[in-house]
């Protein structure tokens, strides 16, 4: 499994108990775990499939018991990894909705400036989410993605529209 055709849907905190369950704080877009068998973990900077034994779920975080982690040493040997499914068994996203890793790359145009640059990384901050644009000159500009700013998204010409207010790009 590649890296690059997943997403990130948690991290493994750390163990639980002394029967090798781990601790797993679960990312906002994370489907339901409950209906999962496995996830990837990485491990050496490529993806290793592990499967669920048990799981029990509250709120953002999940205790998970994965086959073959029967220690608390075991379990202790995969803390602090990220947990990965693969793009393809990820709903669609709606009309105008987008993942953060689905945008990056995507030219960023407002209606009066012209063109910002290019999406690097959506950051979150706090209850907002903010894309970070950077342009050629490597100039950053933070665009919030809650309120009126982006006027359309068009994932076929990767492209988003922005209608930014006046004086915004010279803050």
């Amino acid at each position: 499994m590649d890296i690059n055709s997943s997403y990130k849907v948690g991290y493994v905190l750390k163990p639980h108990g002394l029967k090798g369950e781990v601790t797993i704080s679960l990312e906002d877009d994370a489907p339901d775990f409950s209906a999962i068998e496995s996830v990837f973990l990485e491990k050496d900077n490529r993806l290793v499939p592990y499967f669920i034994e048990s799981i029990s779920i509250r709120d953002a975080k999940a205790f998970v018991k994965f086959e073959e982690v029967d220690t608390m040493d075991a379990a202790q040997a995969i803390s602090k990894r990220a947990l990965y499914l693969p793009k393809s068994s990820r709903p669609k996203s709606g009309r105008g909705e987008f993942y953060d890793d689905e945008i990056l790359g995507f030219d960023v145009d407002d209606d009066a400036a012209g063109n910002l640059g290019k999406v690097t990384t959506v950051v979150d901050a706090g209850a907002n989410k903010l894309l970070v644009v950077v342009d050629a000159n490597a100039k950053e500009v933070l665009i919030p993605v809650n309120g009126p700013f982006i006027t359309s998204i068009n994932k076929t010409k990767k492209k988003i529209a922005v209608s930014l207010p006046d004086g915004f790009l010279d803050i």
